[in-house]
C-alpha cells in the first residue's frame, strides 16, 4: 500500500526497491526470445538414432564398394582357380592370356597337363609366390594354379540381326530372359552353334554374363557364336520384329505344340528362366508361345535342354525342307 514506507520503523533497505533492477530486463527478454529448432535424432551425436543412421550408411557404402568391384571383375579380365577348372578351360579352348602357378605348388597330373597345354597354346606362364597369388584370388582356394581370362568381347544387337539376315540362311536367334545360371547360357551357345544358329542375345541386368564357367560349358562355341548384350531386351526384340522375324517363346503351358509349328522362316527362340519362365511384358512381345511336348511324369525341361529341343527341331525342318 502506498505510504507504507513513511510508517514508523518501515525502513526500506538498499536494493530491495520494488520493480526492475538495472540490467533485470535484457536477461529476462533473452529468456522470453524462442530458442532454436530442436535437432533431428539422427543429427545429435549421443542420440542412439544417430548411431544407427551412420551404422546404416557405413552398410550401404560397403554395398555401393561390393557393387562397384563386382561390376569391374565383371568387366575386367577373370582368373578360374582350382586344377579341374582351370584344365577343363584349356582344353575346352577358352581364350586365356596367363596362367599362374604359384613358387613350391606340388606337382601331379592336372598340374604338368595344364602348364603343357598353356605352352602349346603359347599362353604366358608365371610362376608367382603363393602370397601373390592369394591375393589375386576372392577365397584363397586356388590349389597353387590360376587362369586368367580376358573380358569376353559382346556383339551389338544391331549387328547381330543384320549378319543373321544378310548371311542367305533364315535367320536362327536366341534370346534368353532372366537366365542366371552361366552353366546354362554356355550349353545354349553350344547348342546354337551345333545346329546352325546365328547367334545369341541376353540383356544387359539379371543375366548370366560370358564367364570361364559358360566358356567351359560351350565347349568352345563361344569362339564361334557371337553373343549380344540388349539395353532393353523386349525393345530389342519388338526391333528385330520389324525387320521380319517370327518371335517364339518357350513355355510349358504354350498355345501351339513344337509338333505342328514351322521353324525354317527367320525365327528368334525366346527362352525364359526354369523356374518364372518368360517374364510377363516378353511373353506378351512374341508371337508363338510354343510348348513342348514331353511325357507327363516329368512337370518341366531345363532352359538349355529346351532350346537345344527346338533348335534341333528347327534345323531339321531346314534340312529336309518343311
Amino acid at each position: 500500500m502506498a505510504g507504507n514506507s513513511r510508517r514508523r520503523g518501515a525502513v526500506r533497505k538498499t536494493g530491495t526497491k520494488k520493480g526492475q533492477v538495472v540490467g533485470s530486463g535484457g536477461q529476462r527478454r533473452r529468456g522470453l526470445e524462442g530458442r532454436k529448432a530442436t535437432p533431428k535424432a539422427t543429427d545429435r551425436e549421443y542420440h542412439p538414432a544417430h548411431r544407427r543412421a551412420k551404422a546404416a550408411e557405413k552398410r550401404a557404402e560397403g554395398a555401393r564398394n561390393r557393387r562397384a568391384h563386382a561390376t569391374k571383375a565383371a568387366e575386367g579380365p577373370e582368373l578360374v582357380v582350382g586344377r579341374n577348372p582351370v584344365v577343363e578351360c584349356l582344353r575346352a579352348g577358352v581364350p586365356a592370356t596367363a596362367l599362374y602357378v604359384a613358387v613350391g605348388a606340388e606337382n601331379d597330373e592336372r598340374l604338368s597337363e595344364a602348364v603343357q597345354i598353356a605352352a602349346d597354346k603359347g599362353i604366358s606362364i608365371l610362376e608367382v609366390p603363393r602370397p601373390d597369388l592369394d591375393r589375386m584370388t576372392t577365397n584363397g582356394m586356388h590349389q597353387g594354379i590360376g587362369l586368367q581370362i580376358p573380358p569376353f568381347k559382346y556383339a551389338d544387337p544391331s549387328d547381330l540381326i543384320e549378319r543373321s539376315l544378310a548371311s542367305g540362311e533364315p535367320t536362327l536367334l536366341v534370346a534368353l530372359d532372366n537366365i542366371t545360371d552361366p552353366r546354362n547360357l554356355g550349353a545354349v551357345i553350344r547348342s546354337v552353334g551345333a545346329f546352325g544358329g546365328h547367334g545369341v542375345v541376353i540383356p544387359e541386368r539379371r543375366s548370366a554374363s560370358v564367364t570361364a564357367v559358360a566358356w567351359r560349358t560351350s565347349a568352345g562355341a563361344a569362339a564361334r557364336v557371337p553373343v549380344a548384350k540388349a539395353t532393353n531386351l523386349i525393345r530389342t526384340l519388338l526391333d528385330w520384329a520389324k525387320r521380319g522375324v517370327q518371335l517364339v517363346g518357350l513355355d510349358g503351358d504354350g498355345d501351339t505344340s513344337l509338333d505342328d509349328y514351322d521353324g525354317t522362316g527367320p525365327t528368334v527362340i525366346v527362352v525364359g528362366s526354369e523356374g518364372k519362365g518368360l517374364s510377363r511384358l516378353v511373353s506378351e512381345s512374341v508371337d508363338t508361345v510354343l510348348s513342348i511336348p514331353i511325357a507327363r511324369e516329368v512337370e518341366s525341361l531345363n532352359a538349355s535342354v529346351a532350346a537345344g529341343v527346338v533348335l534341333a527341331e528347327f534345323a531339321r525342318q531346314r534340312r529336309v525342307g518343311l
